[in-house]
This record gives structure tokens, C-alpha cells and sequence, in this order.
């Protein structure tokens, strides 16, 4: 059975990875300049080195309560087919090393919002580690 590598991270209290080799790198909290009439799940653009990144709050695309007031997000920088993009998130993880044995659909229990952005989970020991979607976490409504 092969092993799949993860990069992971916390938003609220779910744990989520990332194929390693989609990540570009994790960072530190980057200024944020906003945009105009951006989804609200888009928190603006980061300067990375030269490169306009866009921001996504995943805790906006999940619905989650904001982020404590003083609180800093982190970057997960991904590669993506479009381009480059920044996934804020709470707190980064390790890399893990998941066999592919452990894989399983979503779970019923898991809220509709996040069931969207999940592709699949991994069961491990005392914590679920959710497969992140990043394509459909970059799918948002309209903006308000």
C-alpha cells in the first residue's frame, strides 16, 4: 500500500492537509492590501516576493467564527492550475506520512459547508485529518 504525504493545519478546530506537492511553501502573516467588491472569503492580495498572491480566509469559506481579535492567520501557499494562491489558516501542522490503507470518504456528521471543500479523510489516531479540495475551496459566492 503506498503512503501519501501531507502538509497540514488547523482552522478552528478541524485538521487539514494538503498533498505536499501542491504546497509551495508556508509562511508567516503578510500584509493583506483588500479588494473592491471581492467574495468575502477573499481577503485581498499578498506581495510575495515580486508575485500577486490572492488570500482566501478559509475560515470565511467554511463559516467558522473570525479569527480572535489579534490573532495573525498563516499562509499555505499552493500551486494551482491558475496560478499561485494563499490559503489563510490558523495554525500550520507537520508534514505527515498517511498510509493510503486509512483513506474514507467524508463522514455524514461533517457540516455541509466543509463537506464541499473535503475531498476525503484519513482516520488516525485521536483526530481526523480532512483532505483538503483546494479547487472547491476557491469556488465562493457572490459577493456581499
Amino acid at each position: 500500500m503506498a503512503n501519501r504525504l501531507f502538509c497540514t493545519f488547523w482552522v478552528g478546530d478541524l485538521f487539514f492537509g494538503v498533498e505536499v506537492e501542491r504546497v509551495q511553501e508556508v509562511i508567516r502573516f503578510q500584509e493583506i492590501t483588500r479588494v473592491p467588491v471581492a467574495p468575502p472569503e477573499v481577503s485581498g492580495l499578498i506581495n510575495l516576493r515580486g508575485q500577486i498572491v490572492t488570500a482566501i480566509d478559509l475560515r470565511k469559506r467554511l463559516g467558522i467564527e473570525p479569527r480572535p481579535e489579534g490573532e495573525d492567520p498563516m499562509n499555505v501557499v499552493l500551486r494551482e492550475e491558475d496560478g499561485v494562491v494563499s490559503l489563510l489558516v490558523d495554525e500550520i501542522g507537520d508534514v505527515l506520512e498517511v498510509p493510503d490503507s486509512l483513506r474514507e470518504p467524508p463522514p455524514n456528521t461533517v457540516d455541509e459547508v466543509a463537506r464541499e471543500v473535503i475531498r476525503e479523510v484519513y482516520k488516525l489516531t485521536g483526530q481526523l485529518l480532512l483532505v483538503l479540495d483546494s479547487e472547491s475551496a476557491m469556488k465562493f459566492s457572490a459577493a456581499s
